[in-house]
């Protein structure tokens, strides 16, 4: 899913810059580079700086324009570092990760990084959904290209291990019984515990509603349920009492 996100890098200046960009990409396992008309095309600066990201420099993207570097996106998130005249819905890093992340599993995914000066120019901004500033100290807040792709493909990575760890999660959990299943089971342990002296029948008192409250906090899955009233049949099972 990851292969869906695309790093969309407008007018580079630096060659170093696409290859430390690389670099970072691939630290977070993304590999889909987009490069809008580079003042330069990648060199071997690039390549030194990538790191051993060569891979991701080699299979880049080389477009004209901007609209060909989107193409096809379902999602695109530009990079702002400054307010602009026209407000726009902005996101931070984590919601720009989760939401790459999400709209990836479907189509690709582009974010949009501008050049080192002057970034994304307005036209370009609002081709985007959405912007995501990064909340650097106000007092320096002097990002460099890479280190501005790191964040996001960080943030873009974690979003990712942890819809991988729900999903686990998710197929690891027995399902909830149906209210009329925990009914049957309240029944039942009042019938034990009437059997068994727990609960006298002429002064129930509150020890029923008590236990109703104490299974709804812990919310027992099925199998769980399924050990519970197991063990009510074995102390509600006919047979002669063991010492």
């Amino acid at each position: 899913m990851l292969h869906n996100i695309r790093i969309v890098l407008v007018e580079t200046s630096h060659t170093g810059n696409i290859g430390s960009a690389a670099r970072a990409m691939k630290t977070m396992g993304l590999s889909s580079l987009y490069l809008v008309n580079p003042l330069t095309k990648p060199d071997s600066q690039a390549i030194a700086l990538s790191a051993g990201a060569s891979d991701i420099i080699g299979n880049a993207t080389l477009v004209d324009t901007l609209d060909q570097a989107i193409a096809g996106c379902s999602l695109v998130v530009g990079t702002s570092a400054r307010s602009r005249t026209l407000p726009w819905p902005m996101l931070e890093p984590r919601e720009c990760g989760v939401k790459a992340v999400s709209e990836g599993k479907e189509a690709p995914v582009a974010l949009l990084f501008g050049r080192e000066r002057v970034g994304l120019t307005n036209d370009e901004l609002q081709k985007c959904h959405y912007h995501v500033a990064i909340p650097a100290n106000p007092e320096y807040s002097s990002l460099n290209l890479a280190m501005a792709v790191q964040i996001l493909a960080y943030e873009a990575r974690v979003a990712w291990l942890d819809s991988l760890h729900a999903s686990e999660v998710q197929h690891a959990e027995s399902p909830y019984p149906l209210v009329d299943d925990l009914e049957r089971f309240y029944l039942h342990l009042e019938k034990v515990l009437l059997q068994t002296g727990f609960i006298r029948k002429a002064h129930p008192g509150q020890v029923m509603n008590k236990l109703r409250r104490l299974f709804a906090r812990a919310r027992p899955e099925t199998q769980e349920l399924n050990i519970l009233r197991g063990i009510l049949t074995s102390i509600d099972k006919p047979g002669d009492k063991q010492d």
